[in-house]
């Protein structure tokens, strides 16, 4: 069985006895709140997000690193790195993405950008966990292109009257409230676009549908449509026009959030996949006797080490207050075919049994297939590294 993560002798040079304290809270959580109702919320279809959330925003555990002013912890980036690690433990991926929307994905522009009565009427809510959050960028006609979507809010006086739809909404159903990307002026660039806060209980803001999706069962992801949706405008968070660059930056959280549980979750499926080809015998020897099985593990273990020092490098980066996009976005362009490689690899050893549902290894594999997907695709991350590449 590996050390666990933020026990070893390297990891002592990053995390404190304060750090291990969090760990410890994280772990306990997601071994006697999450685990033993995975299969129950899978289901089901449906996860309890609000009575989750709220025994979430009890601990403390929504807002790491938020100003304490608004119910945060004022903790740093390690604090937040030993959060998203100990997510990684949980057996599925649809209740980190959930915790992920509400902590790095729908909040982090208001607890940036937005004004005093945004954070008070929506960032704090939802840091106590009193509050369902969900971002909508994505469209039906505007995915990785996030310059192309149509969805268009109209000042009416002293409101917004928002139209259009967004596609793949995490938490969408559940949501309280949206952290909407859309069209504020016809001007062509990138000042055109403004982030406004849209409750769920708005007239003219109704679900279309929940979506069938491959994976992530657990986790509700919605079909959203706005008809004349009328919000204040001191909904908009932070200056009008500049939510396209908002959601750029939001968009560094996002995919950040997305690669420890890959070094976690990896290893996590490759002790599991120890434990069995110990026990599995095949023509009189257990499974773990053949090299060539012994070699693609220890492969992988290595790989998701690099991963995982790639990310505590990005870690102090930002630490240091440096800009990450290059490396949190080479990190998630190397997070998605790895996790894809190392499960997969995982299942073929477990052979039949692998492809059992009641076989845990299953979820894994059909969850982890979004990483490549969702947060910006593998090659919208190739693209963006060639730019900033100069090529």
């Amino acid at each position: 069985m590996a050390v666990k993560y933020g026990t070893s002798d390297s990891d002592r040079l990053y995390f404190s006895e304060e750090h291990q304290m969090l760990r410890k809270t994280m772990a306990d959580f997601v071994d006697k709140e999450i685990n033993p109702f995975m299969d129950q919320w899978e289901e089901e279809g449906q996860a309890p997000l609000h009575e989750l959330f709220k025994k979430m925003g009890d601990l403390g555990l929504l807002g790491i690193r938020y100003d304490t002013q608004w119910g945060g912890q004022g903790l740093d980036y390690w604090f937040d790195l030993v959060f998203i690690e100990e997510l990684g433990h949980i057996h599925g991926g649809s209740i980190p993405m959930a915790v992920g929307v509400q902590t790095h994905m729908a909040t982090p522009a208001i607890h940036d950008f937005g004004s005093d009565y945004l954070k008070e009427t929506f960032l704090m809510p939802a840091v106590q966990g009193d509050m369902v959050a969900c971002v909508g960028v994505t469209e039906p006609d505007a995915g990785s292109d996030v310059a192309s979507l149509k969805t268009r809010a109209v000042k009416d006086g002293d409101s917004w009257v928002i139209n259009g739809s967004k596609l793949f909404i995490t938490n969408g159903v559940l949501a309280d409230f949206c952290t909407l990307l859309c069209r504020t002026d016809d001007q062509p660039g990138y000042h055109a676009y403004s982030l406004i806060v849209v409750p769920k209980d708005t007239p003219g803001f109704t679900i279309g549908k929940k979506l069938d999706k491959m994976g992530m069962r657990s986790s509700d992801t919605a079909l959203l449509y706005f008809d004349n949706v009328r919000v204040p405008l001191e909904h908009t968070i932070g200056q009008e026009g500049e939510g396209f660059i908002q959601q750029m930056k939001q968009f560094q959280h996002e995919r950040f959030f997305a690669i420890p549980g890959v070094y976690i979750t990896g290893r996590d499926v490759i002790d599991m996949t120890v434990d069995y080809i110990r026990q599995r015998q095949v023509f009189g020897k257990p499974l773990i006797a053949k090299q060539v099985l012994r070699h693609r593990l220890v492969e992988w273990i290595t790989e998701l080490e690099l991963l995982k020092q790639m990310t505590y490098h990005i870690v102090r980066m930002k630490m240091a207050g440096l800009d990450v996009t290059r490396e949190v976005t080479m990190a998630k362009l190397y997070a998605g075919p790895l996790i894809r490689r190392v499960v997969d690899g995982c299942l073929q050893m477990f052979g039949g049994m692998g492809y059992m549902n009641e076989n845990i290894i299953t979820r894994f594999f059909r969850d982890t297939r979004l990483l490549s997907i969702g947060g910006g695709a593998d090659e919208v991350m190739s693209e963006i590294l060639s730019k900033l590449e100069g090529f």
